[in-house]
Formats: structure tokens, sequence, C-alpha cells
């Protein structure tokens, strides 16, 4: 029985029975028996109706009579017990992706990073940093994704705090937030790579890697996934370099009988790569075609795209041999004054232009799930400053997520927080979480 629920709840319906043996798979990958009901309990809180989904108010939703005894026991869940985010984030990815599949194959692994907007200064990780959900620099905690996806949906697979420098190297914070021994400082590229190397470990079936300039516009990044066997279409900056279709490094200098043998390539004044933003207004007319990727709000999505084949020049006079050719794609909506995206793709030299589009712009897709994430199951609610804290919420969170997306390709087009049929009981009339608001006397 769930914490907080009663024995007199209505008999289940199939969607309650499928809840519950999902959280009982939970469970068992969450170790210790004592954590079972805790966890379950977390879980059902997540998706029940309510605004706040830290551990106080879920815990009044959830046990109404004993709200207090409800609490410790999340958040002892949630805050202090050693269970292993991985491990329950594998149980999560083996029940969600099978579903997923049934309806049409992966197409794509997208890695992202989310602003959680923080006002105190205490809490793991936190820094005045960009926020991409502010849109501005601001006082948040950062965590890079890895998410899979098909045509229709997708699935955070894996989860991890970006810890800024100065955190790292910040003894007394890393110990009073419990930051592990082992680890430093990473660039969130260098996450994203664990993350992806892991998967591939894991046995995910292998699909494009899409990812924003942040990701892209890195050469190792790009490179290694190449090394993992892995495609990519990625976000680039309109200062990278390339060499234009047919165009190279020069070859090594010939050795003329003296001195050491010439073994790098070579660029001159007169032989220069050149910025993707100035090779894109040297294209004619006729090389922008307009493309339709998806439907839209109202109207079809639609903008003008060139895309040409092009060797990525970044400190090649270091290599031996030039790179492979890629796609260079390039959007120029009609009435803009410049280009307005770039993207470097390995995609094979015989994809359509109209596919290039399409899954360059499919990152589009995980916006839907940080928004649902955060908006209605809490993401960025948890009130602890704790490292495990911090990613046992999220992770518990992705698992709830982690079955209405597996709800939702059973029984399209939705299955949202809030209005699943699970019981609900009464909150205490005079109950009022940390935060929220007093009306006033009228």
């Amino acid at each position: 029985m769930f914490l907080g629920m009663s024995t007199n709840s209505v008999t289940p319906d199939a969607q309650q029975t499928r809840f519950a043996a999902y959280l009982d798979r939970l469970a068992q990958a969450a170790g210790h028996a004592d954590r079972a009901v805790p966890l379950k309990s977390y879980c059902t809180g997540l998706l029940l109706p309510g605004d706040r989904k830290s551990v106080e108010p879920m815990a009044a939703r959830l046990h109404p009579e004993n709200v207090r005894q409800a609490h410790q026991s999340l958040h002892h869940l949630v805050a202090e017990a050693c269970w292993d985010d991985e491990d329950l984030l594998a149980e999560v990815r083996d029940y969600v992706l099978p579903a997923l599949e049934k309806r049409g194959p992966i197409v794509a692994w997208i890695v992202d990073d989310t602003g959680l907007p923080k006002k105190g200064t205490h809490s793991v990780g936190v820094a005045r940093q960009y926020c991409g959900q502010l849109g501005k620099q601001e006082n948040c905690q950062v965590a890079v994704s890895l998410s899979v996806s098909t045509a229709a949906a997708s699935l955070p697979v894996a989860w991890r705090l970006y810890l800024p420098e100065a955190w790292t190297q910040d003894r007394q914070k890393r110990e009073a937030t419990g930051v592990p021994k082992e680890i430093e400082f990473q660039t969130k590229p260098a996450i994203a790579l664990e993350q992806i190397r892991r998967a591939r470990e894991q046995g995910i079936p292998p699909a494009p890697v899409l990812g924003d300039s942040g990701y892209g516009t890195n050469t190792e990044f790009r490179e290694e996934v190449t090394r993992l066997g892995l495609l990519y279409a990625l976000g680039i900056e309109s200062s990278v370099t390339v060499w234009p279709e047919g165009q190279g490094p020069l070859p090594p200098r010939r050795w003329k009988g003296k001195g050491p043998l010439g073994k790098h390539l070579r660029r001159s004044p007169q032989h220069a790569p050149v910025a993707v933003k100035q090779l894109a207004f040297s294209f004619p007319p006729q090389a922008w075609k307009t493309v339709t990727w998806r439907p839209g709000t109202g109207k079809p999505l639609r903008s003008r795209f060139a895309a040409v084949r092009v060797r990525a020049a970044h400190r090649d006079y270091d290599l031996e041999q030039p790179r492979p050719e890629e796609w260079l794609l390039i959007e120029w909506p009609a009435h803009d004054a410049e280009p307005l995206k770039y993207w470097l793709s390995t995609l094979p030299a015989s994809t359509p232009l109209r596919h290039l589009v399409w899954l360059a712009k499919h990152r589009w897709i995980i916006e839907r799930d940080y928004e649902e994430l955060k908006q209605e199951l809490g993401l960025g609610h948890y009130e602890g400053r704790g490292w495990r804290g911090f990613h046992h919420h999220a992770t518990l969170c992705i698992a709830a997520y982690g079955f209405l997306v597996a709800e939702r390709s059973r029984f399209p087009p939705s299955a949202r927080a809030g209005l699943l049929r699970l019981p609900t009981p009464n909150l205490p009339p005079t109950f009022r979480p940390r935060g929220a608001r007093t009306s006033r006397a009228t």
C-alpha cells in the first residue's frame, strides 16, 4: 500500500495496476527493502495534483493524517539513503524504451543542459551562470542530460550536475554538500561524453547524437562521438572554420634532402579555411531551399536551408591527414539579414536535405520533456542542499515522467501528471506548505 493511501480506495483499474508493477521494479532497483514504501510514495506524490513537489507538500498530500512521519520518511529516502541513481535510471530505461520502440525506432540521442534557478548560495553547484530557463546569467544549478528519442517521444536516460570549477576547488563547500571525492571539474561536453560512453556500454540502440552549439562547437566532442561509432548533427557557432567543398589543407612540406621531414598539414595566407558565416554569404540564391520539417502551432514550421560538404578545419595544421568531409547545414530565414543557425553532421553524403533538416531540428523534443519535468513534476522544487539529494530527486522525477511517457505510447496522445487515475487523499484544511502565499482577510 502506498504511504497515505487508504485501504478503502477504489479497486485499481488497468493503469493503476501497471503503475503498481512499475513501482515494484523501481523499488527492487533501490535495493534495501525499507526504501520500497517511501520510494513508491515519492513517485506517487510527484504524479498527484499540486503546484509544489518538494517533500513537505507531497507528504501532506500522501499522508494527511500524519504529515510529520511521512515528511521524515520521504526526506530520508531522497536526502540520505544510499541507493544508486544509475541503477534506478537503468530500470526506468528498460521499462520505457521498449514501449516507445513499439511505435517507432530510436532516431536520436540528445545531449543538453538545463538551469534550475536558486535564490540561495549554499545548495550544491549553485553559481551565477547562464540559465536557459531564464535566458540570462542568474543564480542557478545546471545539469547535463542525455535523452533517447523516437520520432514522437523522448526520455532522459542520464542526468548529472555540472559543478563549476570554483566549487570543485572549495573544500568547505564540497564537504558541506557531500560532493563525492572522485568528482573533479569537468566541462559540460566532457560530462555528456561520459553519459554517451555509458549509454553505449548499456547497449541502448545507437542513433545520431544531437546537441546545440555548446557541444557541437567543441571539436573534441565531435571527434569522440565519431570514435564511439555514432553519427551526429550538432549545432556550431558562426565562427567555426571549414574548408569549402573540394578544398582542404596543403600537404606536408616535401623533404629537400636536409632538415626534419614534414609531417603536418599546412595553410598559408593565400590558402586558408573560412568561417561558416562567411561561407554562407558566398552561396548563390539557388543554393537556398525552403524546407518544412514538422507541424507547428497553427501552421507548419518551415524556413530556408542550404547544405554543402565541407571539412572541419580547427587546428588541422597539427594533423597529418585532412579530416573527412561532412555536412554543413545552414538555416537562413528569407526575411533575416543573416543566417540564423549552423550545424555540422556526419550523416551519409546521400542524405536528402529534408532529412538533414528534420534531424537537426528534432532536438526540440526535449524542450517538452524539460517543461513538463519542471512545471508538472517538480524537477526544480527540491529544497535540500546536498549532492545526493539533488540527484535522487531528479532521478525520481525522471522515473515518474517515464511512466507517463510509457502510458502515452499505449494510449496517445496524452497522459499527464495530476490527471492519472491515482487515489488522492484530501489535504488537512489547515495545511500550508512553507513558502505558500497567505490569503488576505476580506
